[in-house]
């Protein structure tokens, strides 16, 4: 029996890296540290797992061997004029890395989940700047944390007791050293939680924060309320805000994704710049996969652009709305689809989902999904994190490594080696 102590979570954006993990005979045993979404995941990863490639016969899939389904894949990525790269964001950077030169080679877009969750963030912070900080300095030195339209107790949910609120830190002794704001529209989890929740309408983020900004500029309120929480409100939460030593905003889907989009991002960068005229004020997305923050790092690195990077003019090319691969398949314009480590058929719009039915489509991915069951080729891959190393971007920005914990079944690869053999025999056919 082994006890491998740091093991990363390659669960959610938090990326908890204390994780200590047992190992009997090959097979993960115990777990301990991990919320209960990433025990889940650690002891029950092998649970109704691919494990046999598959391409598609007559209408339906076949097992074949690994060779025969990359042979396949080679073949329709070649054939395609406009191919999509999709997801990425639940694999390691080494496989973002090859997926970026896949994407240039056969002149296709590259896209991950950034474009139906926080792509509005990264506009806005392109638009506007940002004010940040690590999840260390939260935990030493934060004595405010303002959850805005996100919901941490039960999407991540060791991000309050290990990073925030209920943490000790170097000069913060705890919860009861802290506030705890929660703004969302409906009284959550989360909200419970908190020493003050501020419910405002539905898409009236805008309005709302617009009328902080002016609470905090000591500008008059002309209307009794805004967004439905009344004036006296307002300026109460003002006085909270500039009142901190050290305050934080973390932001979800609840801000990005409501009415406003980056809007929404621009004015709560904006409210944090008139903050940090009278205190110490940071923000920061609470990102979802265990490895967006990752696939838009190197993207950005390799193309210049975080997301939706369009090589079909043979140099990258970046317009989300445009270029971003809901857009294109709406418009039915690709002709391929390489899924890697994500399942849009689960939750892409229908007419989305109807041109994925009509082309070829490539999976690669431990599980069979939604995705898989309309696809023309399947390649089973191993789980990063547990069989296969790699290294994976917190939300804050910070670099971690996933451990390989445990061999993957024989004949079963890693996303970067599957992608890398696709690469290779792609670059060999057009000498």
């Amino acid at each position: 029996m082994e006890v491998i102590q740091n093991v990363v979570c390659p669960f959610c954006g938090c990326c908890c890296d204390d994780i200590e993990v047992t190992i009997d005979s090959g097979k993960i045993t115990g777990v301990k540290n991990a919320c209960a979404i990433g025990m889940t995941k650690f002891l029950h990863y092998g649970d109704e797992r691919n494990s046999s490639p598959m391409v598609r016969k007559n209408g339906e899939l076949f097992k074949t061997t690994f060779d025969m389904a990359v042979e396949k894949t080679v073949e329709i990525l070649t054939n395609a004029k406009y191919p999509i790269l999709y997801g990425w964001s639940s694999t390691s950077c080494e496989a973002q890395k090859v997926g970026v030169e896949l994407a240039e080679e056969v002149g296709g877009v590259i896209d991950n989940t950034s474009s139906v969750c926080h792509g509005p963030s990264i506009e806005a912070v392109q638009d506007i700047g940002e004010s940040t900080c690590t999840f260390g300095e939260v935990k030493h030195r934060a004595d405010l944390v303002v959850y805005w339209g996100c919901n941490p107790v039960q999407a991540h949910m060791r991000h309050l007791l290990r990073y925030s609120a209920s943490c000790v830190g170097k000069f913060r002794k705890g919860r009861a050293d802290r506030i705890i704001v929660v703004v969302d529209v409906r009284n959550s989890s989360t909200a419970k939680l908190a020493d003050h929740f501020i419910q405002i309408e539905p898409n009236q983020d805008y309005e709302f924060i617009s009328a902080l900004r002016m609470a905090i500029r000591m500008e008059e309120i002309e209307q009794d309320s805004v967004a439905g929480v009344p004036v006296e409100k307002i300026e109460e939460l003002a006085d909270i805000l500039i009142g901190c030593q050290f305050g934080i905003i973390f932001f979800g889907l609840g801000l990005t994704m409501s009415a406003g989009k980056n809007r929404n991002i621009d004015a709560a960068l904006s409210l944090v710049r008139d903050l940090n005229s009278r205190t110490k004020f940071l923000i920061m997305p609470m990102r979802g996969h265990f490895n967006v923050t990752g696939a838009n790092k190197v993207s950005a690195w390799q193309t210049g652009y975080p997301f939706a990077v369009d090589f079909s003019q043979g140099y990258p090319r970046y317009n989300p709305g445009d270029t971003s691969v809901i857009d294109i398949l709406n418009r039915g314009e690709c002709d391929a689809a390489l899924i890697v480590a994500s399942d849009p058929v689960a939750h892409f719009p229908q007419q989305a989902v109807k041109t994925l039915a009509s082309i070829p489509v490539i999976v690669i991915d431990p599980h069979l999904n939604a995705t898989s069951l309309l696809a023309e080729v399947v390649i089973p891959s191993a789980f990063v994190g547990i069989e296969a190393e790699g290294i994976v971007y917190r939300m804050d920005g910070v670099p971690l490594i996933l451990k390989k914990l445990v061999e993957p079944s024989n004949g079963i690869h890693s996303d970067e080696a599957i992608l890398r053999m696709i690469l290779t025999q792609i670059r060999k056919r057009r000498g």
